[in-house]
């Protein structure tokens, strides 16, 4: 096996300098040509401009695991309580957690659902599920006994599914069947103190994945094989996505909660210069 080389011509900067407790769920919208992310503790949905930083931002009385825009206007947005609408103002269209529960990453796939991964307060194993809201609004569990379900993306097929399990510190991959996933297997076991957080996949079919407390991201083959590490100038990235015109700007979020002294953590960095680029995100159709 190839030692994983460090990805020395890359080259990188804040693009949005902020101070966001949990920064997460990147995602860009090439419409509006602006980066969606959240500050999941604020309650926050963030839309920002990449090339000044500008940003945007409607709050909401809820955690905001994250969101994607919609192909009517404003956000879904994966919340404490399930799934809601936002624009100007919070709407929880279905209410399916209970007491302790809240929703986590989310991401759409390729046919504009809305699939979101929820875990217990306090990180109870097994407490964990994933979700999929489809265009009618109606929602059902396809996983379930998780811990943390977080980062979450599709092969360049559709056909294979990857997720993250922080807690588990794992990452697993599923066969996409209709409504459903099959033949789960373990694509990488990270060991120590790495935790797996948010994660996207590249035009070339490779993961890339933040270490939470790690400060670096990594990119690795659908087989689990790491070939790089990106350092990045924070403790605590916590996502990825690719952005821009050409898909070429690899996003990273970030966070500041529970560091002492942090400096760019909070922030949205881009990094460019990597030799790949993204694949297209698609709104959520409901």
């Amino acid at each position: 096996m190839r030692q994983p080389a460090e990805l020395g011509g890359a080259t990188m900067r804040v693009a949005v300098r902020a101070n966001a407790r949990v920064g997460e769920g990147p995602v860009w919208d090439a419409t509006a040509n602006r980066l969606h992310w959240v500050d999941i503790l604020a309650g926050q949905i963030h839309t920002s401009d990449l090339d000044s930083g500008a940003t945007t931002t409607v709050t909401v009385p809820t955690l905001v695991g994250a969101a994607a825009p919609r192909t009517t206007g404003g956000f879904v947005a994966a919340v404490t309580e399930g799934f809601a609408e936002v624009d100007d103002s919070l709407v929880v269209r279905r209410h399916i957690l209970g007491e302790g529960i809240r929703m986590n990453d989310a991401k759409c796939d390729r046919r504009g659902r809305f699939w979101a991964g929820s875990t217990a307060m306090d990180f109870a194993p097994g407490k964990g599920a994933l979700h999929l809201l489809d265009a009618g609004w109606s929602t059902h569990v396809v996983l379930d006994g998780l811990t943390q379900p977080n980062g979450l993306d599709w092969s360049l097929d559709g056909r294979t599914f990857y997720l993250v399990d922080s807690a588990e510190q794992e990452i697993s991959a599923f066969d996409v069947v209709d409504d459903g996933l099959t033949r789960r297997r373990l694509v990488h076991q990270f060991s120590h103190d790495d935790v797996p957080d948010g994660l996207c996949v590249d035009a070339a079919g490779c993961l890339w994945i933040a270490l939470w407390g790690g400060g670096r991201l990594i990119r690795m083959t659908a087989d689990g094989e790491v070939l790089s590490t990106l350092p990045v100038p924070v403790v605590q990235p916590s996502s990825c996505a690719f952005a821009g015109p050409d898909l070429d700007l690899l996003c990273v979020t970030s966070a500041r909660a529970g560091l002492a002294d942090p400096t760019l953590d909070g922030s949205v960095l881009i990094v460019s210069n990597l030799g790949t680029t993204g694949l297209p995100t698609v709104p959520f159709k409901g």
